[in-house]
């Protein structure tokens, strides 16, 4: 499947994102990041930084560097948006304070860009064009 300059050009962007809010998560931004794990979480908040620190420097790597898998790596990314995307509703639920989201108002509207990354990282990897495609054979 040939994908065009804006599909490589958005996977690039979104690898480097990754890539650096990854790198964010482990170092500068690692006492932010916890304010966003959810409280009801049973695990240590900042374990649950660090390994998805981790998760996101691999699939910024990935997003990068596996030409091959791009698709799969889509589906990963997008999971992964989907998964980390209760530590949204968590911060605005109770009312946490990050990242310059000091308002129920930023709070709320940062809850609609979570679909917009996973939609993005589905459509620059091609995921979506070729789920579409496996399921018209």
């Amino acid at each position: 499947m040939q994908l065009s300059l804006l599909h490589h050009a958005a996977r690039w962007l979104l690898g480097i994102f990754l890539l650096l809010a990854g790198i964010g998560h482990l170092t500068w931004a690692r006492t932010e990041f916890q304010a966003q794990v959810p409280r009801w979480l049973p695990l240590e908040a900042d374990l649950v930084v660090v390994l998805s620190g981790f998760v996101e420097i691999g699939l910024g790597l990935a997003l990068l560097l596996l030409k091959s898998r791009r698709q799969q790596v889509g589906w990963a990314a997008a999971l992964f948006f989907l998964l980390i995307f209760p530590g949204n509703i968590a911060q605005y639920i109770n009312k946490v304070d990050a990242f310059g989201l000091n308002s129920d108002t930023t709070r709320l509207i940062r809850l609609f860009f979570q679909p917009v990354l996973i939609v993005w990282a589905l459509w620059c990897t091609g995921a979506l064009a070729g789920r579409k495609k496996q399921l018209a054979d």
